[in-house]
């Protein structure tokens, strides 16, 4: 079993950044491919970002891409999601989400996640 909980949301006006951590409980960390989804009000959850268990392949929505940077420490069980440039259109319940896979590519499909975190408001301001 892992434990995902995220912190790191907020308020913040456009333009502004934030920074999402999301730290695993649980061991083998580093064999966890790891995304990021959100769901805004309304709305289906939609995939934002991923890498895969060594951070080797790195995907993004295309509605991030440029602006978000997702990383990993694997020494502190931690994925991070800087989000730069925010627009209000970011705003949602940012979830991190963890795969059991030593695959050579980042999932991008909700159905391929094991573990799911509790969420994290993000809301931007114009």
């Amino acid at each position: 079993q892992v434990r995902l909980v995220e912190s790191g949301g907020g308020l913040v006006q456009a333009g502004g950044s934030l920074r999402l951590s999301c730290t695993a409980s649980g061991r083998a960390f580093s064999n966890y491919a790891m995304g990021w989804f959100r769901q805004a009000a309304g709305k289906e959850r939609e995939f934002v970002a991923a890498l895969n268990w060594i951070g080797s392949s790195i995907i993004y929505a295309d509605a991030v891409k440029g602006r978000f940077t997702m990383s990993r420490d694997n020494a502190k069980n931690t994925v991070y999601l800087q989000m730069n440039s925010l627009k209000p259109e970011d705003t949602a319940v940012y979830y991190c989400a963890a795969e059991y896979s030593v695959r050579s590519y980042a999932p991008r499909s909700e159905k391929d996640y094991d573990y799911w975190g509790q969420g994290t408001q993000v809301t931007v301001s114009s």
